[in-house]
């Protein structure tokens, strides 16, 4: 009964955050969530719930990530593979290496094992913060997809790593090569459990593809274990389960496992994963919100020696500073090689600005997965006695997240405000090319069968029935808009219709298929444009069916 009133609460503060954020007006979403979350478990009467960080990973972080990678723009990040890659693992590493020398000067009493993982766990950033912040038209395209992809990719290396340090501080001793070999092994291991997920996923859609009349829930129920399924596998061998869920999101649209989902489960696919990513967004903020007050409400001692109040806030500004200076110095240092390489190698150079390099290092907020992380430090050494400074690690992050989020909520909007031009243009035009294209395909196979002739009553209707659906088609490339085919009064022709209709958006699926295939769409037009053939298919269905 605790579980299910602990998930009720969670659903009905993300629910009326939404209308809270209206009203607020310029306080951020992100803010409002954890805000209500802060409130439902302050004071010491409120409600309060202890999350075990394993579970939590599971339960929230895995299919949020698997949602963002099925939908993620694969022919951008291929593009923008070097950034990305160098601030998921580059600058994870950078940061915990600086910002743990940073933390063991700033609190001396926090071992430096210790201070490497709280450096570990801080890297990670949260790409949803930022999207809830600012409004994606307003942060210029390239920029928002490094740090969506950043994101994907460096909550497996920062958690990593995490646990290499905290295995460290555990048993006093360290070896490089040690720990390099089993950050291989971990990252190795949670790619192949996230491609091994998906040929069984994919082998088990195609078994029950091989039944007439499968109801399209079932097919929902095997994708919806897809990232549980990569996570625990990943998890079993000692592997990142986030990288493996990772990895499943973005092969799962590449694969034929997509493709294996009939309409009508394609459309439960879509309306499951937007619902339940919208769900786990504002769920994270909630608990992460619940977690604050007991963290905040006393400063660990070793943060107290002078002052009760601005010695903490004072280390958690220099801890937050420490970190944008570091991302900063990172990007501008990774822009200027990379600009070196392009000039020898000439080809064309990565363009930025300075306001661009500011807002990329403000926009790395942190967010659910550093609090999860942290909290998962063990309460008791292997001695029995308490962890060193697990409350001060534990403050300090919850600190960083906070202050983070303010700076973010108030600098971001104003600093991002006129980089973005152009890209909602160049945006349509990609989309409008693609429907051209996708039309064009469905025309020419209709003529295709409308040619054959024939002599049989069948040949006569399948000709006809082309030859109407030929002038729908042509309307809608001429007039580029998404109507539907005229209704048919005779009920022999609705049958043809019908068989014609799905030759029709099988070719426009294969067209647009190709289009990504050469590069010429991204993944979000893709999507967009699939599930807009899909709803043209349901809706056709029923008006069939209604006559």
């Amino acid at each position: 009964m605790q579980t299910f009133t602990f998930i009720l609460i969670l659903v009905m503060a993300v629910v009326a955050s939404q209308p809270l954020t209206r009203l607020l007006g310029i306080v951020p979403l992100p803010v409002v969530q954890i805000a209500l979350g802060a409130a439902l478990a302050w004071p010491t009467a409120g409600f309060h719930v202890a999350i075990e960080p394993e579970l939590f990973l599971l339960l929230f972080i895995a299919p949020l990530l698997f949602a963002d990678a099925w939908e993620a723009p694969k022919r951008e990040y291929r593009k923008l593979l070097r950034p990305i890659l160098s601030l998921a693992f580059g600058l994870v590493f950078f940061t915990t290496l600086g910002c743990g020398l940073a933390l063991h000067w700033l609190v001396p009493s926090m071992p430096l094992p210790v201070a490497f993982a709280l450096a570990a766990v801080l890297s990670p950033t949260d790409a949803v913060a930022v999207s809830s912040i600012v409004d994606k038209e307003s942060v210029p395209k390239d920029l928002m997809h490094v740090l969506e992809g950043e994101s994907l990719l460096n909550d497996a290396s920062g958690l990593v790593i995490f646990r290499f340090a905290t295995a460290a501080a555990l048993t006093g001793s360290f070896s490089l090569w040690q720990a390099s070999l089993a950050f291989v092994v971990a990252v190795a291991g949670g790619i192949a459990a996230g491609l091994l997920a998906i040929v069984i996923v994919s082998w088990a859609l195609k078994l029950l593809a091989k039944f007439d009349r499968i109801a399209p829930e079932a097919q929902l129920l095997v994708v919806m274990l897809l990232p549980f399924a990569a996570f625990l596998g990943a998890e079993a061998v000692h592997a990142s389960g986030v990288l493996a869920a990772v990895v499943a999101g973005l092969a799962v649209g590449r694969t034929r496992t997509a493709n294996q989902l009939g309409v009508s489960a394609y459309m439960l696919a879509h309306s499951f994963w937007t619902m339940l990513a919208f769900l786990l967004n504002g769920a994270l903020f909630v608990v992460l919100g619940l977690q604050l007050p007991a963290i905040i409400r006393t400063a660990p001692p070793a943060l107290t020696g002078w002052h009760w109040f601005w010695q903490p806030l004072g280390i958690v500004v220099a801890l937050t500073l420490c970190l944008i200076v570091l991302r900063f110095l990172w990007i501008t240092v990774a822009i200027a090689l990379s600009r070196i390489v392009a000039r020898r190698l000439r080809r064309e150079a990565i363009r930025t600005t300075a306001r661009t390099r500011l807002a990329g290092s403000i926009a790395g907020v942190r967010g659910a997965v550093t609090l999860a992380g942290v909290l998962s430090l063990p309460v008791l050494a292997l001695d029995g006695s308490p962890f060193p400074a697990r409350d001060v690690a534990i403050f300090l992050a919850a600190g960083v997240i906070l202050l983070w989020l303010a700076l973010a909520s108030l600098g971001l909007p104003p600093i991002v405000r006129g980089l973005a031009s152009g890209h909602g243009v160049a945006h349509a035009t990609e989309m409008r090319r693609a429907r051209i294209v996708a039309t064009e395909a469905a025309i020419a196979r209709l003529e295709g069968i409308a040619h054959r002739g024939g002599t049989d009553g069948a040949a006569s209707v399948d000709q006809a029935v082309a030859e109407g659906l030929i002038a729908t088609y042509r309307r809608r490339l001429a007039l580029l808009d998404d109507g539907q085919t005229p209704r048919e009064e005779a009920a022999a022709l609705q049958s043809a219709e019908s068989t014609l209709r799905r030759a029709a958006l099988t070719a426009e699926r294969q067209a647009l298929r190709e289009l990504l295939k050469r590069g010429d769409i991204d993944d979000v037009a893709f999507n967009a444009l699939t599930h807009e053939l899909a709803l043209h298919d349901v809706l056709a269905g029923a008006k069939a069916r209604a006559h």
